[in-house]
């Protein structure tokens, strides 16, 4: 029998438009867990951003959502998982804000999922480094879902095992890339005469916001009764020794050469990547103003900016990497990249009665000096395809 461990990561930035919100909501959230309701003997693994969550609470049809994920949870169809609240890329920040985040999310899953036993923890983007995973142990979580290319050693992975980081203590199972990147439920359906261990891993709006899936492959494939499903936390239990590795940084997109070339973060890290570098300097700017005048009246308010505009979208939307291996677009947009900017100078602005008139001057020249360096980019690279 075919062995499907799936795992589903719903995100979407806080600070999106209400209209890209509900647009996942109608085209993917609903539909898969519609999907699973329907089919009470199907288990899922989540992980639902915090920020998601919160901008779902605030939408009609979104609190509806929240109320039939609760159920799935307490029928023992759905976990959840920790994650950042904020969806930052945990290996690129500093160790305060990744608790920070880590703990933001866990007040949100508790404020609306009270049921919710969080024992799994997903890295955003599954960005994986070892002090990361550190902290996460020290934070009682159990497991991590990683892409198999963070396993640094020379043996096959096994999927039908679970294993042990040797530098955390955190178990450890891996995604089947391969799989992760095409439409899953129509690879499952080319393997239910299998008698193996799938374990994938996607985006949630892969079913139906970036995919159409106009033959209803998910719902199709859910009713077929050779396949087995489980909740990544029943799947690691049973397995009481598992077997020490070790992992090396990297992301669920990572190549070999990026890794050789010691570059685990290329998409949101890259030193040849001016504008990129400059967004960092301007997010640790941002950082240290916050840290500096814990005080200042306008502290909340400046802290919410400033997790905002640290998702990782503001940094991703600067590579130019193209996606359409996974269903994605080319990751270049000004828009998106101002939407990150427009969040790290408002968390310095709102310290209006703190900063020194030098503190303002240098943070608004960064910024001033990014846009330019975002437009000019953008209109060279669209007078090549003129």
């Amino acid at each position: 029998m075919l062995k499907w461990i799936n795992f589903l990561h719903l995100y979407q930035p806080v600070n999106s438009d209400a209209y890209k919100i509900e647009e996942a909501l109608n085209l993917s959230y609903r539909r898969i867990f519609q999907a699973l309701e329907d089919n009470r003997n199907i288990k899922f693994t989540f992980n639902i951003s915090g920020g998601l969550i919160s901008r779902l609470a605030d939408l009609k049809e979104g609190r509806k959502l929240i109320t039939k994920i609760n159920k799935l949870i307490n029928r023992g169809q759905v976990e959840l998982v920790g994650s950042a609240a904020y969806h930052a890329l945990l290996p690129l920040i500093s160790e305060a804000e990744v608790i920070d985040q880590i703990k933001e999310q866990e007040l949100i899953i508790k404020k609306h999922f009270p049921q919710a036993k969080l024992k799994g923890f997903f890295l955003p983007e599954m960005a994986f480094s070892s002090k990361v995973a550190k902290i996460i142990k020290a934070q009682s979580y159990q497991w991590l879902i990683l892409d198999e290319i963070s396993y640094a050693g020379k043996e096959k992975i096994n999927y039908q095992e679970t294993y042990l980081d040797s530098f955390s203590n955190l178990k450890i199972i891996f995604r089947s890339r391969r799989f992760s990147n095409s439409y899953i439920p129509e690879t499952v359906e080319t393997l239910l005469n299998n008698d193996m261990v799938l374990i994938t891993a996607s985006d949630g709006e892969l079913y139906g916001l970036r995919h159409h899936d106009l033959n209803g492959s998910l719902e199709r494939v859910l009713k077929n009764s050779k396949i087995e499903t489980r909740l990544i936390s029943d799947f690691i239990k049973n397995f009481k020794n598992p077997k020490k590795i070790n992992l090396r940084s990297s992301n669920w997109e990572s190549t070999i050469d990026q890794l050789k070339a010691r570059k685990p973060f290329y998409l949101w890290y890259n030193k040849d990547n001016e504008i990129q570098m400059k967004l960092w300097k301007l997010a640790q700017l941002s950082e240290k103003m916050i840290n500096k005048y814990p005080k200042d009246i306008n502290h909340s308010w400046a802290r919410w900016h400033f997790v905002r505009g640290l998702a990782s979208c503001t940094f991703w939307w600067a590579s130019a990497y193209d996606f359409k291996h996974n269903f994605g677009p080319k990751a270049w947009s000004p828009d998106e990249i101002e939407r990150g900017v427009d969040e790290f100078i408002r968390a310095i602005r709102s310290l209006e009665n703190s900063t020194t008139l030098r503190e303002k001057r240098s943070s608004e020249e960064l910024l001033i000096l990014i846009k330019r360096l975002v437009w000019l980019e953008h209109w060279i690279y669209q007078k090549k395809y003129e």
